[in-house]
């Protein structure tokens, strides 16, 4: 049973955000911070990815544990009401998760995945040093 009516139920989850999440964010300050310059949402590419680095020819995708079925993540859990729904959605997430990394790689785009869960104060600055070597490695000039 949820603890709250369908009302606020509602009003809550139309206030969750798609573009310019706090995880976003964070992940597009560090990349500023470090001179390295984006596009965000590039409709252009296949998924429109959250940040788009031209130069690098790469694409970081940041992805919520929940929406996207982030497995053995403690930020995943699967609803007690509505299951059969949540698990339809979620898993249709994945599988469009899927086709696009497929089809930018098709493209030769290189891809980085970053989950929510890794934005952690602990986890963060490891995942942002492999987010460098990844970029400095991947470098077409």
């Amino acid at each position: 049973m949820d603890v709250h009516d369908r009302k606020t139920r509602s009003y809550n989850m139309s206030r969750i955000k798609g573009k310019n999440t706090k995880p976003e964010m964070l992940v597009r300050k560090f990349l500023f911070a470090n001179g390295f310059r984006y596009k965000l949402h590039d409709t252009k590419l296949p998924g429109k990815p959250d940040i788009v680095l031209p130069k690098y020819k790469t694409v970081i995708f940041v992805n919520g544990c929940f929406w996207h079925g982030h497995e053995n993540c403690k930020y995943f859990v699967v609803p007690k009401t509505k299951t059969e729904w949540w698990l339809s959605k979620i898993n249709q997430t994945k599988k469009r998760d899927c086709i696009k990394i497929d089809a930018l790689k098709e493209l030769d785009w290189k891809i980085f995945v970053i989950w929510e869960c890794q934005l952690n104060s602990e986890k963060k600055y490891q995942l942002f040093n492999e987010i460098i070597v990844f970029l400095k490695k991947n470098n077409i000039e």
